[in-house]
């Protein structure tokens, strides 16, 4: 009888990556795509550049498994989403063949007759996958592993400051969006209203205030939840991402030339129908109005309801895998890199389960790609049995030198950044097993 697969959920980065590297390791693995190509939600925003060059975005073994097709990498260069996709996604779902499959959204992975709460026998068992194909077809796949990295993507935050939609947002859904937009154009002379720090709300941004020079009764308004702005400009100190640091500076001249009006502090309680737009209420009492549209970019969160028949360690916090959270934590790691993670880190509690790529770091914004093929590298050395691969430490990355995530959240707008991480936090430390 032959040896089931390995089960990889998501035919991203990351899980055409981990499919790489068992391939190379001569394991079966079966890639399971939800949209119709590789790299779907990729192409979801291609019209956005990244700002990690390509050497950054390519994994080795994808790229030594691309190579024996006469694939060239690309110069260096920073691409945007579309190219990433036609460029090294695509191609390498390609190569890989047959172990990718599209349009198959899994619905459960579960153990063999077995529910959450039954434990006997249920290392022995396999895993059971549960997949609907686009024709509405029904299948069980049997798997000795499973790993999830079908990112966060389909669960963007909502505008509301704690965490679910504000009173009126949903009823408000036609004036406001979730992504970051390809054309601004239908927003010229409108007051547009950007929520978010992060790295999408600053593009969405950066193209509004090229409408706004071109079409200057353009109204934008960017609202911070944070009462420091020190995270959103960064002035790329010590950032060995220079696109990266170029997005904090250009953020910085449209607010310093009153393109932008830059509201700090504010947490949106409440999205009032006014007349033909929208009042966007604070939980302070303060109002925006007239607003037209509004941007809510303020992150992603994981999925996990796949999952929900499975034991999990999620870390209560930021729905990351608990073996990594607290190395990725913004509320304790204002600067600097995050370190390698690995099989180790993020083992869940039913045996060769394991939650990687963007998704393993729940709501934490420090996810880079790097990180993530890293992450595969060791998974997959791992499920092969080879323990001491496993265990090693191959990801470099570059400095990032970025403020992060919460740990200014109530401080006054003039307060700075980029203080040691506490004492105790030990970065890309790797537990001896």
């Amino acid at each position: 009888m032959a040896e089931q697969p390995v089960v990889v959920i998501g035919a991203g980065p990351q899980g055409l990556a981990m499919a790489a590297h068992l391939t190379e390791r001569g394991v079966e693995a079966v890639v399971l795509e939800r949209g119709g190509s590789a790299g779907a939600a990729v192409a979801e925003w291609g019209h956005v550049r990244l700002f990690s060059a390509w050497d950054e975005l390519v994994d080795a073994a994808a790229v030594r498994l691309l190579e024996r097709s006469g694939w060239v990498a690309p110069e260096r260069a920073y691409p945007t989403g579309a190219q990433w996709v036609e460029r090294y996604l695509a191609p390498l779902a390609a190569a890989l063949g047959e172990r990718v499959r599209t349009g198959q959204r899994v619905t459960a992975v579960t153990k063999q007759g077995r529910d959450k709460v039954v434990s006997q026998g249920r290392v022995e068992v396999p895993f059971i996958v549960h997949v609907t194909g686009a024709d509405g077809s029904e299948e069980r796949i049997s798997a000795r592993a499973v790993v999830d990295a079908s990112g966060t993507w389909g669960q963007p935050g909502p505008m509301g400051a704690d965490g679910v939609p504000a009173i009126g947002e949903r009823a408000a859904a036609d004036r406001i969006s979730y992504r970051i937009p390809d054309d601004v154009q239908a927003f010229a002379s409108q007051h547009v209203v950007v929520v978010g720090a992060g790295h999408s709300a600053t593009h969405a941004l950066l193209q509004l205030d090229r409408l706004a020079r071109r079409a200057p009764d353009t109204r934008i308004t960017w609202l911070l939840r944070s009462g420091s702005t020190a995270n959103v400009f960064g002035d790329g100190i010590g950032d060995e991402l220079p696109e990266r640091a170029a997005l904090g500076a250009r953020a910085r001249r449209a607010v310093d030339a009153d393109r932008v009006d830059l509201v700090s502090g504010f947490r949106v309680a409440e999205v009032r129908q006014s007349g033909d737009g929208l009042a966007i209420v604070g939980e302070d009492g303060r109002v925006i109005q007239d607003v037209g549209h509004a941007f809510a970019l303020t992150g992603f969160r994981p999925d996990l309801s796949i999952l929900s028949e499975l034991r999990l360690a999620i870390d209560s916090s930021l729905d990351a895998v608990d073996g990594i959270a607290a190395s990725i934590d913004p509320n304790l790691h204002s600067c600097g890199s995050v370190g390698a993670t690995g099989a180790a880190e993020l083992a869940q509690p039913d045996a060769n389960l394991f939650v990687v790529g963007a998704k393993s770091y729940g709501r934490a914004p420090t996810f880079l790609a790097l990180t993530g093929y890293e992450q595969v590298r060791s998974v997959a050395a791992h499920i092969a049995g080879d323990h001491e691969a496993a265990a090693r430490d191959e990801l470099v990355l570059p400095d990032t030198g970025v403020c992060g995530g919460a740990s200014a959240f109530d401080a006054p707008a003039a307060s700075g950044c980029c203080a040691p991480a506490p004492a105790l936090v030990q970065i890309g430390a790797r537990p001896v097993t």
